[in-house]
């Protein structure tokens, strides 16, 4: 029995495909997969990671995720997909699955911070400073957001999708989107903030050491007007990642659209490795 909760799109019995959901964020996201993953015959699963107890930091927290993971797949080859921040913990979790995943797919993936100037471009600038320098006073700031989003979760909404550019504009204003990252917004928090803020703390450290030690094949899907995670930290993934052999960058997208638009592309490439 599973001690992470995990939601289950695509086919019932496919070729295991993780998804790790963006911050904040949770398992909701994958939902645009389970179309495709049908189609393709991928089981997709995606670990809610606020779900672990937030003791578990640093490397005993991405070992927790491989062990889960690898309990899962058996001896089967499993690939990841990351989006945004959920990039950084996919490739965390990769270091520690002991070269099991067949194949990585990062899309609107967040870079290190201490690999560059990226901060000053991304739109959580602001977040990220206050989690780099005083982590005490971003755990308030969670502890806001979480009631925020439980309370108030279209308010939260158009405070995250104030700075949309590109497609992200339009997308945001889409009913169907706006329904269903309300209810992404909502069981994000719906626990508590603290398993969001692990995944920020954690992101905003130096880490740009590990990238080194990921060989895995690495396919990079990006928005050319994403502000979130700025294209120039995909570039950057693209050139320290030793197993990267695919960047596409998509005009005019930006970091959902980005996960949309490429949904069906992604289930296709891996569908193609079977």
């Amino acid at each position: 029995m599973s001690s992470i909760a995990f939601s289950q799109f695509g086919a019932a019995d496919g070729q295991p495909v993780i998804y790790f959901h963006g911050t904040p964020g949770s398992p909701d996201e994958c939902e645009i997969f389970d179309l495709h993953g049908k189609q393709h015959q991928l089981t997709i699963i995606c670990y809610d990671r606020s779900t672990i107890a937030p003791r578990l930091q640093g490397d005993a927290y991405y070992q927790c995720i491989a062990e889960e993971i690898a309990n899962k797949v058996g001896a089967n080859p499993v690939d990841f997909i990351g989006f945004s921040i959920g990039a950084f913990i996919a490739l965390q979790v990769c270091r520690a699955m002991n070269g099991q995943v067949r194949s990585l797919h990062l899309v609107s993936a967040a870079a290190p911070m201490d690999a560059g100037n990226f901060i000053d471009a991304a739109a959580g600038k602001a977040v990220f400073r206050l989690a780099q320098n005083h982590p005490s006073a971003f755990l308030r700031l969670a502890r806001v957001q979480g009631w925020l989003a439980r309370r108030f979760p279209g308010l939260l909404l158009r405070i995250l999708f104030s700075s949309a550019t590109g497609e992200e504009n339009t997308l945001a204003e889409d009913k169907t989107f706006r329904t269903a990252m309300t209810k992404t917004l909502k069981t994000s928090f719906k626990r508590d903030s603290l398993g969001y803020a692990r995944d920020i703390i954690a992101y905003v450290q130096p880490w740009k050491a590990t990238l080194a030690d990921i060989s895995v094949d690495t396919h990079i899907w990006h928005g050319a007007a994403d502000n979130w995670s700025p294209v120039a930290m995909a570039d950057y993934l693209a050139s320290a990642l030793p197993g990267c052999s695919n960047i596409t960058i998509l005009d005019g997208l930006s970091n959902y659209s980005c996960l949309y638009r490429t949904a069906p592309a992604i289930c296709q490439s891996i569908k193609a490795l079977n």
